[in-house]
């Protein structure tokens, strides 16, 4: 999923068009952030998997979760890079954000250090999602 989600992410001219704040990281920061951040929800994933009861519908929930948050972060890299609509990606980054809390409180129980290593994901979202709406204030409207 993570390849698909950057295969959308087109740093073009549209791109480098916009106003940006000046307090947006580099470029080239943001692959290495969400490599370690997708590194860290996989080993989450593997710990939660591994602490989860041994039923089914445990592990199904916990790969559900997981793949409706692979979902919604790759459709806010089309809505934003792909469909040039920050403020489409902006009322979905949202759900997001709200797809990883609950990934966090799903898989607590199965094991602590999945929920944790999750957190930084959640902070990571939710500051794209102000670096996002201050996108959106500095280039309003979008066509």
């Amino acid at each position: 999923m993570a390849g698909l989600g950057a295969s959308l992410t087109e740093l073009g001219p549209w791109y480098y068009g916009l106003n940006k704040p000046w307090w947006q990281p580099p470029d080239w920061l943001f692959g290495p952030a969400w490599t370690a951040i997708f590194g860290m929800a996989a080993a989450s994933g593997v710990l939660a998997w591994n602490g989860a009861p041994g039923t089914r519908v445990s592990r199904r929930r916990i790969i559900g979760l997981f793949a409706l948050n692979g979902f919604l972060n790759i459709l806010w890299s089309d809505l934003f890079f792909r469909l040039h609509r920050p403020d489409w990606a902006l009322a979905e980054v949202g759900f997001l954000w709200l797809s990883i809390l609950l990934l966090i409180v799903t898989v607590a129980p199965a094991s602590r250090k999945a929920a944790w290593l999750l957190v930084p994901y959640l902070l990571w979202v939710g500051f794209a999602a102000v670096l996002n709406l201050a996108v959106v204030r500095m280039n309003y409207p979008f066509q």
